[in-house]
C-alpha cells in the first residue's frame, strides 16, 4: 500500500517542510520585534508573520485530507500537482502577506481554488467508488470507454 501512495506521501513530507520554514519564520521575527511566548501582539510586522503563519496551520488539515482523499479516490498523479500548486500558493500567501496584509490577497484564492478542487476530486472518486462497490456501477470505466 505506501508504494502506491509515494507521490501523496512526499507532497505531505514537502507540506510539512514548509510549515515548519514558516514556523521558524515566526520564531525569528519573535526575537526581531522583541514579542515573547505567549504574547501574539506587537509591531504589526511581527503580528502579519504571525498571521500568515496562523493561517497556514488553519487551513493545513483541510489541505492534508483533501489532498490524501483526491490521490486516493480519484488520481494521485493530479492531486500531487493540486497539491504541489497548493504548497506553492501558500508560499506566495506567507511572504506576501508578510510584507503587507494587501498581498496576500492572490496567494490566498489560489488555495482555496486548489482545496476546493482536491475536494470535488476526492467527492468524486469517492462518490464513484461507492457506486462500484453497492451498486455495481463504475461510472469511470463507462466514461473512459468514450
Amino acid at each position: 500500500m505506501a508504494g502506491h501512495s509515494i507521490l501523496l506521501a512526499a507532497v505531505s513530507v514537502l507540506s510539512a517542510c514548509q510549515q515548519s520554514y514558516f514556523a521558524l519564520h515566526v520564531g525569528k521575527a519573535r526575537l526581531k520585534y522583541k514579542v515573547m511566548p505567549p504574547a501574539v501582539s506587537g509591531s504589526p510586522e511581527f503580528e502579519r508573520i504571525f498571521r500568515a503563519q496562523q493561517n497556514c496551520v488553519e487551513f493545513y488539515p483541510v489541505f492534508m485530507i483533501t489532498l490524501w482523499l483526491a490521490g486516493w479516490y480519484f488520481n494521485q498523479v493530479l492531486a500531487t500537482c493540486l497539491g504541489l500548486v497548493y504548497i506553492y500558493a501558500r508560499h506566495k500567501y506567507f511572504w506576501g502577506y508578510s510584507e503587507a496584509a494587501k498581498k496576500r490577497t492572490t496567494g490566498f484564492r489560489l488555495s482555496l481554488v486548489i482545496l476546493a478542487l482536491l475536494t470535488v476530486l476526492g467527492a468524486l472518486g469517492i462518490a464513484n467508488s461507492f457506486l462500484d462497490e453497492y451498486l455495481d456501477l463504475d461510472i469511470a470505466k463507462k466514461l473512459r470507454r468514450f
